[in-house]
This record gives C-alpha cells, structure tokens and sequence, in this order.
C-alpha cells in the first residue's frame, strides 16, 4: 500500500474552507477525491483572490489532490448521475445548509438505501439538529457565537477574531477525524453512518479550560493579551531588538529560567516558587522579568534559554514562517506547479506516517478538469453518452 487512504473514494460536494480543507486532508492522504461543481460558476472560493493568471491562489491551496467534475445537481439527469456516482465511493461529503441536500432528495436517508456503506459527512454551521440548524453562518459568525473571540484580546480590549480561520478549519479537521472514525467503523460492521460536524460544536470544543475557569471560579473568562490564565510565566516579553515568547510551564522550568537569567533568588522566593503563587504575584513579578529580557536580543535570549531547556520562540511574521529551517525540513512549505498558474507555494502535510505517508499528487483542478476522465472512469461512459449529456447542460 502507498497511501494510508488508498482506494477509498469520496464525492466532495463542498465549498469554500471548511468542506474542501476536509477534503484536501483526506487527498493528501490518498483518498481519490472528486470534487463536483456547479458548471460554469464551481466553487465559490474560485472568485476569492488573490489571482494568478485569472487562478484563485485561495482555491489552490486548499483544493490540491483533487479531481474536478461539473455537474448541475438541479436537472433530473444530473441527480440520476450522481445517484450512480454513489454507488461507486466510500464517502460523500457536503457543507450546505441542512436541508438542503433533502430538498434535492440527495439526503442521508435517501443516499444508504442506494449505497448501506455509505459514510455520509455533513459539516455545517450548526448541526443537523437543534434550534440554530437551518441557519446561515461564517467563520466569523461562529467565533463570535462560541465564544473564543471573548477571550481573544489584549487586556480590557474588544473581543477579536483569531487571524486563521478557526472556525472553518477545526470543522475540517474534526470532520475528517469523524470520517477516519466512521471508516474504521465500518471496516468492522461493513455500515456506512452519517457524520454531523457543526462549527459552533468545534468551537466550544476549542475552548479548553474556559468552561471549567468560569464553572469552577464563577468568573466570565476576558481577553487576556499573550499571557496564559494560569500559568506564568508565559506569555512575550520585549527584548532589545523586538520580542519572545517564553513559556515555563511548570516548577522546574521555572527554576531554569531563573538560573537562564542569573536571577537565581527567585528560584525559592516566598511568592513566586509556585505557579499558583507566581499567578497571585503576576503584578510584581513581571516587571522584574521584564527589566531583564530587555537588555538582550530576541536571538540571544533564544540562544540562552535553548541551552537552558526552557521553551521560547520569537513571534514570527509570516515571510519568516515561510524561511524558518525547522518548517523547511519539515517540509511544511512546498512548491506545487498548476497548469495556467504555474509555480505556487503552500502549506504542507502536517501529518508524518513513517509507512504511507501522505503526497502531493497533483495541483488543484481547474472547473471540470476531469469531467469525461471521470465518466469513463467510474461510470463506464462512452462518447456517446458524454456528448448527450452535455448537450443537455448536464455539466
């Protein structure tokens, strides 16, 4: 086997981030996945830029390993088209708003009376069930509404949005995982079974140890800068040059930064020797950690607390992300060539498998690419049949 996900075929339906990044995962893992767009429009992230030579680079960098086929699901011919399709994949994946994929009679209960292995993955804004299900939403929306961007924030600062789109991509990555779950379910009940991934859901998810700080104290989390909520030290300090983050995380990585720093007095000082002690003395503390850091530069400080063991980082833009040797090696940022956009740099596979690791096969598909490829492929199509059925504005 080359791929961990070799063989399985999946009919991807989605658009814009949080759908087709779910979908890219599973490519980059082998999966075949053929991703089926409205004729002449596709998705709509195709008139995202920026362009190149008239190429969405939004699109590109998250629709690659992918195959395009158009297919107007509005026409009769076209749903009995996709019906066969069904027949033939592991996967359907949607990110509409619920309802929708039923309106057209292509809905769960409808697709495994056709197909019993089915695995049917639906990632929306609100889930398939509850009072907010059949409304519209946006990463922004639901940031908002989980309540991350209301403990995002300098200190006394208005909530704000995270710079990635979280909200988008932890529904990709919690929809896949639920895909790879319901896989291996199946491998052991040959049953298919529908995944309902609600961004909200993932958001509150993401909320760590929000919920448990305010259940347990009674006090609403706020926006708190760079600093941890309960540990310290660790947030960013200013140095000579610009400023690192530091993070000691517990005791004994406490007692490092201190001997790092040649403030060994710290170390056992009656109101910083624990974290807990080290939180209720935050105002005093940092100060005089501060008055430190900022006689070095953001590289000496790197140097020194490196050889300490205690974990640092300069706040990277992302021209430096891009040229970092770790993410280099890593391969964290590669260069995949498109037929009309040419060379375009991305971001990798984060995922390392030792045995079947995972390849960028292919650039992202332009509309309909691989329309007739895939008719003939999986349908068994002739000339005949192609030329009829799009004749009829079928794709």
């Amino acid at each position: 086997m080359e791929f961990a996900l070799e063989n399985i075929k999946v009919l991807d339906l989605t658009r814009v981030l949080a759908g087709p990044y779910a979908t890219m995962l599973l490519a980059d893992l082998g999966a075949d996945v053929i991703k089926v767009e409205m004729p002449k429009t596709g998705d709509d992230s195709r008139q995202f830029g920026p362009y190149i030579n008239n190429e969405s680079a939004y699109f590109m960098s998250i629709n690659r390993n992918k195959r395009s086929i158009t297919l107007n699901l509005k026409e009769e011919e076209g749903k009995a088209l996709f019906l066969e399709m069904i027949k033939k994949v592991d996967i359907v994946i949607e990110n509409f708003r619920p309802g929708t994929m039923e309106k057209l009679g292509l809905g769960y209960d409808q697709l495994k009376q056709i197909n019993p292995r089915l695995i049917y993955a639906a990632s929306s804004g609100f889930g398939h069930t509850g009072p907010y299900s059949e409304r519209a939403s946006y990463d922004a929306v639901v940031q908002a509404m989980g309540g991350i961007m209301s403990i995002t924030g300098e200190k006394n600062g208005k909530p704000t949005r995270v710079g990635s789109s979280i909200g988008d991509i932890t529904a990709g990555m919690f929809t896949t995982i639920g895909i790879l779950a319901a896989l291996n379910s199946r491998n052991e009940t040959g049953k298919g079974q529908k995944v309902d991934v609600a961004m909200l859901d993932c958001q509150v998810a993401l909320l760590e140890n929000a919920i448990t700080r305010y259940v347990v104290t009674g006090e609403i989390p706020k926006p708190n800068g760079n600093r941890h909520p309960s540990i310290v030290p660790f947030e960013n300090f200013d140095t000579l040059d610009g400023d690192i983050m530091i993070a000691a995380g517990n005791d004994a990585l406490w007692s490092k930064l201190c001997i790092a720093m040649e403030i060994k007095e710290l170390i056992n000082h009656e109101r910083f020797k624990t974290n807990p002690l080290r939180n209720t003395n935050y105002e005093e503390l940092r100060p005089m950690l501060s008055s430190v850091i900022k006689n070095k530069t953001t590289k000496q400080w790197q140097d020194i607390l490196d050889n300490a063991g205690v974990p640092n980082g300069p706040i990277n833009t992302v021209d430096k992300v891009i040229e970092d040797p770790q993410v280099k090696e890593r391969e964290m940022v590669i260069d995949v060539d498109h037929p009309v956009a040419g060379k375009l740099k991305m971001a990798g596979i984060p995922i390392k498998l030792s045995d079947t690791p995972g390849k960028i096969r292919r650039s992202a598909p332009v509309l309909g690419e691989h329309t007739e490829e895939i008719l003939r492929e999986l349908l068994d199509y002739d000339d005949e049949k192609i030329n009829s059925l799009k004749d009829k504005n079928i794709f």
